[in-house]
């Protein structure tokens, strides 16, 4: 592979691994910057990749609020643009481009805003690019059955040039719906569950979890949780930002039939979408404990302070479309895992946790009841639950399936 030096002379280094830009649509507190970096998947795939000895950046655009990521992330540079609405945006997307430096791009989210920018790139430059799907971004807006159908011309003509038309938005539904018939343009594609590898195909690559940083060994429950004033209570804790199909309400509904009061349910960090916490409070707040953000490296010492992890998705297309991160957070930590079967999480968590159905606050009433009245057994299957996580959801099983994935393309780099 060539690199230059500072006079701008090509090096021949055939041996030296390719350098990776990981291109992300919304590094915002409401895109993956929410945690301020390492939780979410793309921080995730980078710090993978890093471990596989590549070099790593992260680029991405900032929309609405300032960043909430740093200059850098585990020795990994992050680089963020101020995004806008069309045409700004064009302004916003060259700039982002011209400080991409990777050998190979590895988009995040078939968005305009990251995969349409890496086939951009692509054809004047003839980088590979590798997509990442975590979403189906569609689910938001009604699935397949969504359409975009302005009822004159003269709408049409508003929401292209007025302020706030729906098409000035980088990544309006409209474009996402263009943007999946060029996901086979992509040189390989990951994704991190069974719906979406039936639907858009690629390689499974789940997320994997730190298991060395969250390790239960290295944390007292107690001291956690005098140090988040959780002490006197049996604490449920829900690691994520709520919505309604993450089942927050099916937990409270069923802490209201067990009516005891000494349970708390957790929730840590709380939406940035919404006021959707605020609904909640308003209804079930004694019941509630709202945890403020906290950044990737204290999330271990956090969640050692639950007795249970609840994952109570709903059965919903963007709840099936997910990978829950919580449900390895717990599971990292040897918690009894309360998950319903949704998705890919029945064999995620297989024999090691708790399931209900969905949408079934009386299977989760019963659920807590049967967890603290057999304490002993709860423990034994967290720990079982932290040896599968370390066994196919740590970043060691993440790294052997993506060193995999990337060593064609890094070869087909070496060769140009």
């Amino acid at each position: 592979m060539n690199r230059q030096n500072k006079s701008g002379e090509t090096l021949q280094n055939p041996t030296a691994k390719p350098k990776i830009s990981v291109l992300v649509s919304d590094l915002s507190k409401k895109g993956a910057g929410r945690w301020g970096g390492g939780g979410v998947r793309p921080f995730l795939l980078s710090q993978v990749l890093k471990r596989l000895n590549y070099e790593v950046e992260i680029l991405g655009f900032v929309f609405d609020d300032e960043s909430n990521v740093k200059a850098s992330f585990e020795g990994i540079p992050i680089i963020t643009v101020p995004g806008k609405k069309y045409p700004q945006f064009i302004q916003s997307a060259t700039s982002l481009m011209n400080q991409m430096t990777g050998d190979i791009i590895y988009a995040y989210k078939p968005k305009p805003s990251s995969f349409g920018l890496a086939l951009l790139n692509q054809m004047k430059t003839r980088r590979p690019v590798l997509l990442d799907i975590d979403d189906w971004e569609l689910s938001w807006h009604g699935g397949d059955a969504w359409q975009y159908r302005p009822p004159s011309i003269k709408q049409l003509g508003r929401d292209i040039f007025k302020e706030n038309g729906q098409l000035r938005y980088p990544d309006h539904p409209l474009y996402l719906k263009w943007m999946e018939k060029w996901i086979r343009r992509a040189d390989q594609v990951t994704l991190h569950n069974q719906f979406l590898q039936k639907r858009f195909g690629g390689v499974y690559l789940p997320n994997g979890k730190d298991t060395d940083l969250f390790d239960p060994t290295r944390y007292d429950p107690e001291t956690s949780r005098e140090h988040y004033q959780l002490s006197g209570y049996r604490i449920l804790m829900f690691p994520g930002a709520p919505r309604p199909y993450k089942g927050i309400e099916d937990v409270l509904i069923a802490l209201d039939r067990l009516n005891q009061p000494d349970l708390r349910l957790a929730i840590v960090g709380g939406s940035p979408y919404d006021d959707y916490d605020n609904q909640l409070m308003a209804q079930w707040g004694r019941w509630i404990v709202k945890l403020p953000t906290l950044p990737i490296q204290q999330m271990p010492e956090v969640v050692a302070a639950a007795h249970i992890v609840v994952v109570p998705q709903r059965d919903e297309a963007a709840a099936a479309a997910q990978f829950p991160l919580k449900l390895t957070d717990g599971m990292a930590m040897a918690k009894p895992v309360l998950a319903t079967r949704v998705g890919d999480i029945p064999t995620i968590l297989a024999d090691t946790g708790y399931l209900v159905d969905p949408n079934a606050p009386e299977q989760i009433a019963q659920t807590i009841e049967e967890i603290f009245n057999n304490w002993e057994t709860a423990q034994e299957r967290g720990q079982k639950a932290r040896e599968r996580c370390v066994q196919y959801y740590s970043f060691q099983a993440m790294a052997e399936i993506l060193s995999g994935v990337m060593a064609p393309i890094a070869e087909s780099v070496q060769r140009l």
